[in-house]
């Protein structure tokens, strides 16, 4: 494993076939989300009880209450910080294919990213438990809480993965899909103890992926398959990727 060797991983970022990121909660702490675990994490201020998915369906109210703070109180103003926008511009440079994400907070989207596989769905959709269909979201519906299908009058849920919930078939498997393809896979932000999420990386490796790893600390994947480590924070490390791959940073700032 190679640590720091921002020109070597730029050569790599630039000549891959095929790349795909993978992404955790530390990219976005650097808008403002704080990350679920660890130090200041959002399970150190609430209950997880409330995102189980056995205790939203008897107490929706309890539960929406809280979703209501943690989601939409305040992320819903955040904004995309210059590592999403480093990857952005990768993609549409053709030099980054597919971003799978484990993060449900669209920032990836808002920096004008697509192909973005999530994981763990999104909150800008809500589904009724009751019948299926699925809502955009909108301020409206934290009006009355619990919000209501308007098709069967059944409790409306964020779209994102409760706890004793499976992650959307589709989307594992098409994130294993690319990763087996994947000439290069980066991970950023994410120390690889969410599973299943977490063996996407070492599928990708598996099947003869290259690995660059961007984190402010050593995880599970440096210790095992991170050919190049980045050490530091996402939008540290992406600007300096960004200067070697472009000649320039972009001033995301006025987008």
């Amino acid at each position: 494993m190679i640590e720091n060797n921002f020109i070597l991983a730029s050569e790599w970022i630039k000549n891959s076939n095929l790349t795909t990121l993978f992404s955790g909660a530390g990219i976005s702490v650097e808008s403002g989300i704080p990350p679920f675990r660890g130090k200041n994490g959002i399970w150190e201020k609430y209950d997880t009880k409330y995102l189980d998915i056995e205790f939203f369906k008897k107490y929706p109210k309890e539960s929406w209450k809280t979703i209501k703070e943690i989601f939409y109180d305040f992320t819903l103003s955040v904004n995309p910080n210059r590592a999403h926008y480093f990857f952005s511009r990768l993609q549409n440079s053709n030099m980054l294919d597919t971003i799978i994400t484990q993060n449900i907070d669209n920032l990836h989207q808002k920096s004008g990213s697509f192909n973005v596989i999530e994981l763990h769905g999104t909150t800008v959709k809500t589904i009724c438990i009751s019948c299926g269909i699925k809502y955009d979201f909108r301020e409206s519906l934290l009006n009355n809480l619990p919000p209501v299908c308007e098709n069967c009058g059944g409790y409306l849920k964020p779209d994102f993965v409760f706890f004793g919930e499976p992650l959307p078939e589709n989307s594992f498997s098409e994130a294993i899909k690319l990763s087996k393809q994947s000439e290069l896979q980066i991970i950023i932000g994410t120390s690889g103890e969410v599973f299943p999420a977490s063996k996407i990386p070492f599928i990708s490796k598996d099947s003869g992926s290259k690995i660059i790893e961007i984190n402010p600390e050593r995880s599970n994947y440096t210790e095992n398959i991170s050919n190049i480590f980045l050490r530091g924070n996402a939008t540290d490390i992406c600007l300096e990727l960004e200067k070697l791959i472009f000649g320039s940073a972009s001033n995301y700032e006025k987008k």
